[in-house]
């Protein structure tokens, strides 16, 4: 799986602009919807839940164009509720998203 660090800001700087600030405010925002839908994967008990979780943020990652993170998505929607590779997996992109 590859990984772009710089996708996420390239994503939002087209979206928007030059403005830095607004570029940065985006991104927390966009930081904050995926780690609720991380937090959403982490409580799911059913199949539809982790699936519901694992869709939006397959979708989230798709309107930035994050291949990794809808990757790691698209594998969760198919795994076990609370599939502990998995959980890592998405814990460990979304860092790497978090710090580049």
């Amino acid at each position: 799986m590859s990984y772009d660090p710089g996708a996420l800001d390239a994503a939002l700087a087209a979206a928007v602009g030059e403005d830095i600030a607004l570029i940065a405010d985006l991104r927390v925002a966009f930081m904050e919807s995926a780690e609720r839908q991380l937090d959403l994967l982490r409580r799911a008990r059913c199949d539809a839940n982790w699936e519901l979780a694992a869709w939006r943020l397959k979708g989230l990652a798709a309107s930035f164009g994050l291949t990794s993170l809808m990757a790691i998505a698209d594998e969760a929607a198919s795994s076990a509720p609370g599939d502990p590779r998995v959980l890592r997996q998405m814990r460990m992109t979304l860092d790497r998203l978090r710090n580049g």
